[in-house]
C-alpha cells in the first residue's frame, strides 16, 4: 500500500472522528478514539447480544419451571 493511500485512509478515519492525531514537529501520531468505536459496538453488536441473552433467560426459566 502506498504512503498516499495510507494518508488518504487515515484522513477519512480522522474526519469520521475514529482516530485522534497529535503533531510533534514533522511527525503526526495517530491514536484510536475509543468513544465512537464503543458507541458503534453497542449499537451494532449489542442488538445481537440482547437477543441471545433473552433466549438464554427463556431457557433458564423453562428449566426452573420443569424442576418444580
Amino acid at each position: 500500500m502506498s504512503r498516499q493511500a495510507v494518508s488518504k485512509h487515515l484522513g477519512i478515519l480522522e474526519d469520521a472522528n475514529l482516530i485522534a492525531t497529535e503533531k510533534h514537529g514533522r511527525e503526526k501520531l495517530h491514536y484510536l478514539n475509543p468513544v465512537p468505536i464503543h458507541a458503534i459496538t453497542e449499537r451494532w453488536i449489542g442488538r445481537f447480544e440482547r437477543g441471545a441473552l433473552g433466549v438464554l433467560a427463556e431457557i433458564k426459566n423453562k428449566l426452573e419451571r420443569d424442576d418444580t
